[in-house]
């Protein structure tokens, strides 16, 4: 028979598994597992506890997922400990996610590919025939991978901006 505690940690080990998928660390997706299944907002102790990583793997991780809204410190009346709890809503933490899309950084590495293929376009560099057309390639297919992303950015935006119930309803037409 399965216990409580194993339920809880295969769930964990799934998010952690997916996690890894979409390349973030295991550790993300433990500690978002932890939280998801707790009633209570938990402390980094009980996190460690959960989970079994260091507090310091915990401590780095957990400001990640709170920079990317996919948890929220919880303060409690005279108690020093910092706690944490899940965002439950899944269309906020996209939402979220995708204005971290609107980050300087991730902007400048879109305009890294879009400089380097015009630079390749323009004939730049001693590269011959076979491999420049390969590199343009390479990079068309990444522009057009960023581009959908702005779209799909673009249009989350624009379906907030008229309101959430609307979003809800366009979710629930393409279930």
């Amino acid at each position: 028979m399965t216990t409580n505690s194993q339920i809880r940690q295969n769930f964990i080990q799934g998010m952690s598994g997916i996690s890894q998928f979409w390349g973030f660390p295991k550790a993300m997706g433990a500690i978002f597992g932890a939280l998801y299944l707790s009633a209570t907002p938990l402390s980094l102790d009980e996190l460690v506890e959960n989970t079994g990583l260091t507090k310091g793997a915990i401590s780095t991780n957990v400001r990640t997922l709170t920079r990317m809204g996919l948890i929220h410190p919880v303060t409690r009346m005279a108690d020093r400990k910092d706690y944490y709890e899940a965002e439950t809503d899944f269309y906020k933490s996209v939402q979220t996610i995708l204005k971290g899309r609107q980050n300087n950084e991730f902007d400048r590495a879109i305009n890294s590919v879009k400089e380097t293929l015009a630079s390749l376009e323009a004939g730049e560099g001693s590269f011959d025939k076979k491999e420049r057309a390969f590199l343009i390639e390479r990079l068309k297919a990444l522009q057009d991978f960023f581009d959908a992303i702005d779209n799909v950015t673009r249009a989350i935006s624009k379906l907030n901006s008229l309101g959430i119930n609307t979003v809800q309803s366009v979710i629930k037409i393409l279930k």
